[in-house]
């Protein structure tokens, strides 16, 4: 099947470079082949190239019509590989858990379980009037994760 031809076709290509990883892919209407990718240290145009090239060099269009669409992930898209966490260290996500909560801090942590955020909040003093700035942290495991993605602030 032709589907399963470019997978094994992608499964090779992100052998070769492994920095490199596949976020979604789909077959559409008249084979259109839509590939979406993401790196451990981000995604260069040469990368979207290399992995384009990894499939339409090894695919026979007298055989079988096609067009392909390589891309890297958005910047604001929802993750959807844990590897994604590790080079967004130090910025701003939006996590909203299974639970229903929805959290907003930067990225301090991840290991193999999950994500540490860290964020500042205003609260009442607890002697007299007036706010006080105090740190918050949460962990969250992956499996409580429904999704995240990063918050670009200008």
């Amino acid at each position: 099947m032709f589907k399963d031809t470019v997978k094994e076709l992608l499964d090779k290509a992100f052998e070769e470079r492994e920095d490199l990883f596949l976020i979604d892919f789909d077959i559409v209407g008249d084979n259109n082949i839509k590939v979406v990718i993401d790196g451990d240290e981000g995604v260069l145009v040469e990368d979207c190239i290399f992995v384009s090239r990894a499939v339409e060099h090894n695919l026979d269009r007298e055989e079988q019509d096609f067009s392909l669409e390589v891309t890297s992930a958005g910047a604001t898209s929802p993750f959807v590989h844990n590897r994604q966490y590790n080079k967004n260290v130090g910025r701003i996500l939006e996590v909203k858990t299974k639970e229903g909560q929805k959290l907003e801090g930067m990225l301090a942590d991840v290991d193999s379980e999950g994500i540490t955020l860290e964020w500042n909040e205003r609260e009442a003093k607890a002697v007299g009037k007036g706010k006080v700035t105090v740190k918050k942290e949460a962990q969250l495991k992956f499996d409580d994760i429904l999704e995240a993605k990063v918050i670009i602030k200008f």
